[in-house]
C-alpha cells in the first residue's frame, strides 16, 4: 500500500526545479502541495510551471499547512539553519540542500535539533560527484587494495572567474554562503566518504577579482569569498590531502582526485570515471561494483527513510557536521595564517 506523502518547498532555485521537483513527482503517492520562494511572484512562476496548488508568502505560512508531512529546503546556505529548526519544530521531515550551513556552529545547531526530533527524517542533499564510483573506491580503500593511503590530491582549476565584468553570484558573497568556498565542501564530503575524517588543516586563499556588478542593484559589490584556495589536510587515518581550487586558473590538464597508496595509485576524474594501477603495473579502469551505480536517488531515498525508517546514508546530519567542521577550520586557518585542529564528532 502506498503511503501518501505531502511535501512543501521552501526555496525553489535551479536544483529544486531541475532535480527535486521531478524527483518527488516521479514517486507514487508523493505530492508537492505548496511553495514559498524568495518572493510571492517568483513562487507563482514556479507553481505555474509545475502545477503546485498553493503559493505561500512565507516559510512560516507553509509550515502551518495542516497535514503537510515534509519540506524540501532549497535556499542558499544562509537560511538553512533557520528553516531546518523551524521545520523540525513544526513536526516536518526535512530534506535540506547542500552545503549544510553557513559554518560549523550552525551545522551543529541543526544536528542538535534533528537529535531532539529523532522521529523525523533529517537529510542533506549529498555531493553527487561520485554516485557512480564512490562506493567502489571506498571499498577498495577499506580492503587495502591500494595499500595504506599516504597522500591524495584534489585539483579543481578552471577559468570561470577570470572575466571581471561577469556579474556577482551569491556564492561570491559570504553573507549568503558563509564559510563555503567554491566546491571545496563538496569534494571534502567525497573525500570523507572514501578516506574518513579530517583532523587538521592549513589553508591559504586569495580573492583575485575584488568586486563585481550586482544585477539587482546595479552597484559594484565587494567580493569576500576566495576564488583561489589551497589547503593541506591531515586525516585521522594518517594520510595527507592537498586541495587546490581556483576559478582563475584556466587550462588545467588534470583536474580530479588522485589517491596514492603504498601498493597502488588511483586516478579519479570529474566525470566519475577512474583508473588504477599497482606500482609498476598497467593502468586499468575502475568499474562500479554490481548494484552500486544508482545515479541520482536523493528524493527516493528521502521518501524511503520517511516511509520505511531506512537510515539516512547520503547525507545524514552527522556527516554534514563533519565536513562543515573542516570547512570552518579551513576558513579560520586562512584568516589567521595558522594550522587549525578539527575535533572529531
Amino acid at each position: 500500500m502506498v503511503t501518501r506523502l505531502r511535501v512543501g518547498l521552501i526555496g525553489a532555485g535551479a536544483n529544486t526545479r531541475s532535480r527535486h521537483i521531478p524527483g518527488f513527482r516521479a514517486i507514487e503517492g508523493v505530492t508537492i502541495e505548496a511553495v514559498a520562494n524568495r518572493s510571492v511572484e517568483s513562487g507563482q512562476r514556479v507553481a505555474a510551471e509545475f502545477g503546485i496548488p498553493r503559493v505561500c508568502s512565507s516559510p512560516a505560512e507553509l509550515l502551518a499547512i495542516p497535514g503537510l508531512d515534509a519540506v524540501c529546503i532549497g535556499t542558499w546556505p544562509y537560511r538553512h539553519r533557520e528553516f531546518t529548526l523551524a521545520a523540525l519544530e513544526a513536526g516536518k521531515h526535512v530534506l535540506c540542500e547542500a552545503r549544510m550551513a553557513m559554518d560549523a556552529t550552525e551545522a551543529e545547531d541543526m544536528l542538535a535539533a534533528s537529535r531532539a526530533h529523532s522521529a523525523l527524517v533529517a537529510q542533506l542533499v549529498p555531493a553527487p560527484f561520485d554516485f557512480r564510483l564512490g562506493p567502489t573506491v571506498a571499498r577498495m580503500v577499506a580492503e587495502g587494495q591500494l595499500g595504506d593511503i599516504l597522500e591524495a590530491t584534489v585539483t579543481v582549476l578552471n577559468g570561470s572567474g577570470l572575466d571581471p565584468a561577469a556579474p556577482i553570484h551569491w556564492r561570491d558573497r559570504a553573507e549568503y554562503s558563509g564559510h563555503n568556498v567554491m566546491t571545496f565542501g563538496i569534494f571534502a564530503e567525497v573525500i570523507q566518504r572514501w578516506l574518513g575524517d579530517a583532523r587538521r588543516v592549513t589553508a591559504s586563499a586569495r580573492v583575485n577579482v575584488p568586486a563585481r556588478r550586482d544585477p539587482e542593484s546595479g552597484r559594484d559589490l565587494r567580493i569576500d569569498v576566495p576564488d583561489s584556495l589551497t589547503a593541506a589536510v591531515e586525516l585521522a587515518r594518517g594520510a595527507r590531502v592537498l586541495y587546490h581550487f581556483s576559478s582563475v586558473a584556466s587550462g588545467a590538464p588534470n583536474n580530479g582526485v588522485v589517491l596514492y597508496g603504498t601498493k597502488a595509485t588511483l586516478r579519479w576524474s570529474p566525470d566519475d570515471h577512474a583508473t588504477w594501477a599497482h606500482h609498476g603495473g598497467e593502468w586499468q579502469p575502475v568499474l562500479p561494483d554490481p548494484g552500486t551505480d544508482r545515479g541520482w536517488q536523493v528524493e527516493a531515498d528521502f521518501v524511503d527513510s520517511v516511509r520505511n525508517g531506512t537510515p539516512v546514508r547520503l547525507t545524514n546530519f552527522e556527516d554534514g557536521v563533519r565536513y562543515m567542521r573542516l570547512t570552518s577550520a579551513c576558513h579560520e586557518s586562512w584568516r589567521t595564517g595558522r594550522a587549525v585542529d578539527i575535533q572529531p564528532l
